[in-house]
């Protein structure tokens, strides 16, 4: 009997393609079950996604591969805005690891990544935010809260910033710590996030006080988290998952007018054009910016890069919500058509932090910094 060779595993942007697929026909019943897209987050366990990122793999983000990251991502995203949300930050941390980790952390977190473990970076907080205190023992004790901890205690590897304290109390700093969180069960506040979008990325607000690390749970030195180009240049992979919003809502838009017969309207067919133009313009940010993250070796040209692409994937998401509305009208905003859904999602998935400075970052360098050529 002969044996055929096993066919190649699929490409990692493809493999995000077919689970767009597969979470666009899933999407109603996670939107309307408001919790934890615990079966998405399996299948993207199963594909390998979880690692992807890691050194050996097919996006090792050590070797020019953040185009390809990005319209994975971007893929993710027009399955399910909730799921690219916690999946971004997945990545995000493991980006963080791979910049400030030591050999031995990396090792740790990494073998933890393929076994499953997500993680995540939850930054935000009130008043009762976190801090990290030394311990004669050589401990580090945390108390108080974070907010917006996207994908909550299903997040079992979150990085979890705060102040950091010497054992005399002083502050030495915004610290990175990496919290074990399936060995807890810190007390969750489910109250503090009644959305009406992103339902699903259930980011709750939890109080991790009495939690306690060892040394080695600190990820970089204080500061860390806020070095350029990482902090700003970051902002790219959530812009990637934003545009793949963007893109479910034109075919949302596609599939109601096909459903009503419409497609032969001259201004339907105007604002599908202005649409899938946007959409289009937006895979050509993600690529240019892209390129420039993996090859520039200028802080200043990667940011200056990434604060336009955010800005305009946001202007494009915005404009592809306004031209929505119009062709839908009414009824198409009314359920179980999915425009309303990801209408809700998208918009609030946009309301990122400090739009109006990535803006007036972009004009500063560019009057200022940018080669006169």
């Amino acid at each position: 009997m002969i044996r055929l060779p096993a066919p190649p595993a699929p490409a990692p942007v493809e493999l995000a393609r077919r689970l767009q697929q597969q979470f666009s026909e899933w999407a109603p019943e996670t939107f309307a079950s408001a919790a934890y897209p615990q079966r998405e987050m399996d299948a993207i366990r199963q594909a390998g996604l979880l690692h992807i990122t890691l050194p050996g793999e097919a996006l090792d983000s050590r070797h020019g591969n953040t185009p390809a990251l990005l319209q994975l991502l971007r893929y993710i995203g027009q399955g399910n805005l909730s799921v690219g949300r916690i999946y971004e930050g997945h990545v995000n941390a493991l980006q963080l690891i791979s910049v400030y980790g030591t050999p031995a952390q990396q090792q740790r977190w990494f073998a933890d990544a393929r076994a499953g473990h997500v993680f995540g970076v939850w930054n935000t907080e009130m008043q009762d935010g976190i801090h990290l205190d030394r311990q004669r023992t050589g401990k580090v004790c945390i108390r108080g809260s974070k907010s917006f901890c996207s994908g909550s205690v299903h997040v079992t590897r979150p990085i979890v910033p705060g102040v950091l304290h010497d054992n005399t109390g002083k502050a030495l700093g915004w610290q990175m710590a990496i919290v074990p969180l399936d060995r807890y069960d810190p007390p969750v506040d489910k109250s503090f996030w009644a959305p009406f979008g992103m339902r699903n990325s259930v980011s709750y607000k939890i109080d991790f006080t009495g939690i306690a690390l060892e040394p080695t749970d600190l990820l970089g030195q204080p500061g860390d988290y806020n070095r350029q180009p990482y902090l700003s240049g970051g902002a790219i992979r959530f812009a990637a998952v934003h545009l793949g919003g963007a893109a479910a809502v034109l075919e949302a838009v596609r599939d109601y007018l096909r459903q009503l017969r419409r497609t032969e309207d001259c201004y339907h067919r105007s604002r599908v054009g202005q649409m899938a133009i946007l959409v289009e313009s937006g895979t050509h940010w993600l690529e240019r910016s892209g390129r420039v993250t993996d090859q520039s070796s200028d802080t200043d040209e990667i940011i200056y890069y990434a604060n336009m692409t955010r800005t305009a994937i946001a202007s494009i998401c915005t404009d592809c919500l306004r031209l929505a509305e119009h062709s839908a009208g009414a009824r198409g905003m009314l359920h179980p058509y999915a425009l309303p859904r990801l209408h809700a999602d998208l918009t609030m998935y946009l309301r990122q932090p400090a739009p109006d400075a990535a803006l007036e970052a972009v004009g500063k360098h560019y009057l200022n910094d940018h080669p006169t050529h």
